[in-house]
C-alpha cells in the first residue's frame, strides 16, 4: 500500500481534499501536508519532505502544485506517483504579483473574512458561485488559515520559480487535471505541463472551475482512483 500525501491550495486547509482522502484511504494512508511552516516553495518542500513517509503518492492543487514540482526536484526518488491538479509550471507574471498584493492590503485592512471568501468564490465555475455549501466550506477553509498564514502563503506563491524547466525529468506515473472553467491556471497550463511530462494524463472536468475537490468531488475521486491503479 503506497501512503498518498495531499498538499493544499492557497486559503485551504485539510478540508480541500476531504472526499479524494475518504475515497483512496483503502489503497493506502492519508495525509494533508502543512503549508505553513517555511518562507519560500523550497522551505516548504522541505519541511513536508521531513515529516512524509520515505516513498509516497503525492498529489497537490494550484499552490500545492507549486510545492509538488518543487518536492519532485529535491526528492524525486521518493515520490512514486505525482498527481497536479489545477495548477501551472509558470512563476507569477508581474501583473498577478500586484493583484497579491493588493488583495493582502485589502485583507489586513479590511475584512480579512470578506476578502477571502470573495477571493475564494470567485474561482469556482460561475453556476456555483452561489451554492452555499461551497461558500460554507469556503469560510471554515478560510478561518482555518487566517490573515498570517494568507500571507505566508502569497509570498510563498509570489517567490516561486519557473517549473517548466524541470518538468521533462518527471518520470512517474502522473495525471494533471483541470476544470473545464478554471479562470485561474485555465487548460492551456495543464496542457503545457501534460506535454512535457512523458506518459501523463491530463483530464479536463466538465463544468468545474478551480477548485475541483470541492465542485466535482466524486470525478476528482474518479481520476485519482484511477491514477493510484496505473501501472
Amino acid at each position: 500500500m503506497t501512503p498518498i500525501l495531499f498538499v493544499p491550495g492557497l486559503l485551504c486547509s485539510a478540508e480541500i481534499f476531504q472526499a479524494q482522502a475518504a475515497a483512496l484511504w483503502p489503497l493506502g494512508p492519508t495525509t494533508v501536508a502543512s503549508t505553513l511552516q517555511g518562507k519560500t516553495i523550497g522551505e516548504v518542500a522541505k519541511k513536508i519532505l521531513e515529516t512524509a513517509p520515505p516513498r509516497f503518492a503525492l498529489a497537490g492543487i494550484s499552490m500545492g502544485g507549486y510545492i509538488c514540482l518543487e518536492i519532485m526536484r529535491q526528492a524525486p526518488d521518493r515520490v512514486a506517483r505525482l498527481a497536479l491538479l489545477d495548477t501551472t509550471a509558470r512563476p507569477d507574471t508581474p501583473e498577478q504579483t500586484a493583484q497579491r498584493r493588493l488583495t493582502l492590503e485589502q485583507a489586513r485592512t479590511g475584512d480579512f473574512l470578506s476578502t477571502a471568501l470573495a477571493s475564494l468564490t470567485s474561482l469556482v465555475h460561475p453556476a456555483r458561485r452561489r451554492d452555499t455549501a461551497l461558500q460554507d466550506i469556503n469560510e471554515r477553509m478560510a478561518r482555518t488559515v487566517g490573515l498570517e498564514g494568507f500571507a505566508r502563503q502569497l509570498e510563498l506563491i509570489i517567490s516561486r520559480p519557473d517549473s517548466r524547466p524541470s518538468l521533462a525529468a518527471i518520470a512517474v506515473p502522473t495525471l494533471v487535471l483541470v476544470g473545464d472553467t478554471d479562470a485561474l491556471t485555465p487548460v492551456d497550463r495543464a496542457q503545457e505541463i501534460a506535454e512535457a511530462i512523458s506518459g501523463s494524463e491530463l483530464v479536463v472536468v466538465p463544468e468545474c472551475g478551480h477548485l475541483s475537490t470541492i465542485e466535482r468531488p466524486h470525478e476528482v475521486s474518479s481520476a485519482l482512483l484511477d491514477w493510484m491503479g496505473r501501472p
